[in-house]
């Protein structure tokens, strides 16, 4: 006897064979307004390529099968190796054949570089965000490197530049591409560097003697490491190769992988260095300017990477809900859903302005008050964005109910990506502490907000109100304010740029969502037709 006890329907297909750049009008318009429209062709490319089945698969496939330290060889001789699943080193290669780790640092860099590297750092974050790590600390450490890469490394600057992933176990010189990590934090202190036991002493030769530990050392299988340790002058920043000029191993110890919450696709881990050998980057003592130079950079690479993770968590609930049918109708034209659905859009269309108004601002950092932008902003980007990005997946998976909930869909696993990045390079108390240390300290950042502000003076009462209300906050401002100062200016920052590009009900939509403080208005209808479409590729 046959028994057929149901048949499967009204089940929506997942998400895949989209293109990732095109079918988003937010990003597509802030490319071209920031100086980066030269880069749209190549952007389409890169998103039709990533936005297949093929590419999301590595992306599970590299999560599924998390690194292995092999600490020694089949002879027993010490080997500090981690070996990745192939599906890792395909989507290495990807990142830097797109040139994501250097786009920007090329001598012949075109102006938007830095813009366009940024579409391709976020259009990458949706697919595999594990990868990301070791791209961002080499591009942050590349320009450090540039000024001042030791006498013994001086060849190393062509394969940083170049677009080749070389994943083999060789000294740098022997290498076509290389990977720089960082390791910074310490047992016992966390971010607080100062307290560093890590220790160093300057040989003969001129290199130094490193005797210490690092807690947390990302990347392990990186070619050099920049990394904190005390020397007579107080903290300094060090070069610290995998392998040595003359082809020898370094003296560093792989202790143990993290077994993470999420980024499982990424080696981070527990190391001892036994003497290892090191170079002084800059001057005794300067440490942590040094590193603080690279932490701007990752910060910003850590909102750009949450904002990426939440564009594909909407891109995934909006096509879910453009399928399903609850009640008679699509998911998608169910009133209390649609607009769940469109603040969501609106809350991208907001960070998506930002996010590259500030990608430009590094571009022309070379301009003192573009350089003062971007230093005032990136630490409250990488607050504001990162904190929302977890209860936004959590609203994505709720679109798609238990089956968002369960393994085989991409949520669970954008899930746990996302607190990696509010912890990651500061968590929020001191991004807040970095924004009133600029307000406070930095000759000119009040002046600068306030004409960010008034130059849109008048456009919107719930954007002036708070403007005021700002204002008032800052005569008097408290460390325990810390984050209310910052969620405050990153809301402003957000809403200037919307009440300057967006199409005025949008804008104004957006000012009343987030800075009207009695709340419960809702979207317009138009505009939420306006964002659903946006969203997916279409409208102005």
């Amino acid at each position: 006897m046959h028994w057929q006890t149901h048949t499967v329907f009204n089940q929506p297909t997942p998400l895949n064979n989209s293109n990732l750049f095109l079918s988003d009008t937010a990003l597509r318009e802030a490319i071209q307004r920031e100086g980066a429209g030269w880069d749209s062709e190549l952007l389409a490319s890169i998103g039709q390529q990533l936005g297949t089945a093929e590419s999301l698969e590595l992306g599970r496939l590299a999560n599924v099968n998390p690194p292995e330290l092999l600490r020694y060889d089949a002879t027993g001789e010490r080997l500090d190796d981690v070996r990745f699943h192939p599906a890792w080193h395909l989507l290495m290669q990807g990142l830097c054949a797109n040139r994501v780790h250097n786009l920007a640092w090329e001598d012949d860099a075109r102006v938007g570089s830095f813009t366009a590297r940024a579409a391709r750092f976020m259009l990458h974050a949706q697919v595999e965000a594990g990868t990301l790590c070791p791209i961002t600390m080499t591009f942050a450490a590349t320009p450090l490197l540039k000024q001042s890469l030791p006498a013994p490394f001086a060849e190393w600057m062509t394969p940083l530049l170049s677009d080749r992933y070389d994943s083999h176990l060789l000294p740098g010189a022997q290498k076509r591409g290389l990977l720089i990590g960082m390791g910074m934090t310490e047992k016992q202190g966390g971010s607080d560097v100062l307290s560093n036991t890590t220790r160093a002493e300057k040989t003969d030769d001129g290199s130094w003697r490193l005797v210490g530990h690092k807690w947390f050392f990302s990347v392990p299988q990186s070619d050099a490491h920049l990394v904190l340790a005390q020397a007579k002058g107080g903290l300094s920043c060090f070069f610290v190769p995998r392998f040595l000029p003359d082809g020898q191993r370094n003296a560093i110890r792989l202790e143990r992988l993290k077994d993470k919450l999420g980024n499982r696709s990424n080696a981070s881990s527990e190391v001892e260095f036994l003497d290892a050998s090191g170079w002084l980057l800059g001057e005794e003592g300067d440490g942590v300017r040094q590193i603080l130079k690279m932490g701007a950079l990752t910060r910003f690479d850590c909102a750009l990477g949450s904002h990426g993770l939440m564009r594909r968590a909407l891109s995934v609930a909006l096509y879910h809900a453009h399928q399903r049918q609850v009640f008679g109708k699509n998911l998608v034209d169910q009133p209390m859903m649609r607009e769940v659905l469109a603040r969501m859009a609106l809350q991208l269309e907001g960070q998506t302005a930002f996010l590259f108004r500030l990608a430009r601002a590094w571009d022309h950092r070379q301009d003192a008050q573009e350089m003062l932008w971007a230093r005032l902003f990136t630490p409250a980007a990488k607050f504001a964005v990162c904190k929302a990005g977890i209860p936004f997946v959590a609203e994505a998976m709720e679109v798609l109910g238990g089956v968002g909930y369960c393994e085989e869909s991409e949520l669970p696993r954008l899930y746990r990506e996302m607190p990696v990045n509010s912890i990651w390079e500061g968590s929020g108390n001191i991004m807040c502490l970095d924004v009133l240390r600029v307000l406070s300290k930095q000759p000119g950042a009040i002046e600068l907000l306030s004409e960010e502000c008034a130059e849109v003076k008048g456009q919107d009462r719930h954007f002036d109100h708070a403007w005021r209300q700002f204002q008032q906050r800052l005569r008097k401002p408290s460390e325990a304010q810390g984050r209310e100062i910052t969620q405050q200016l990153w809301r402003l920052g957000v809403g200037a740029q919307m009440l300057r590009y967006a199409s005025p009900p949008i804008a104004q939509d957006w000012c009343r969502m987030m800075l009207d403080t009695r709340g419960g208005s809702l979207l317009s209808e138009q505009v939420k037709e306006d964002l659903l479409l946006r969203a997916t590729g279409g409208g102005r």
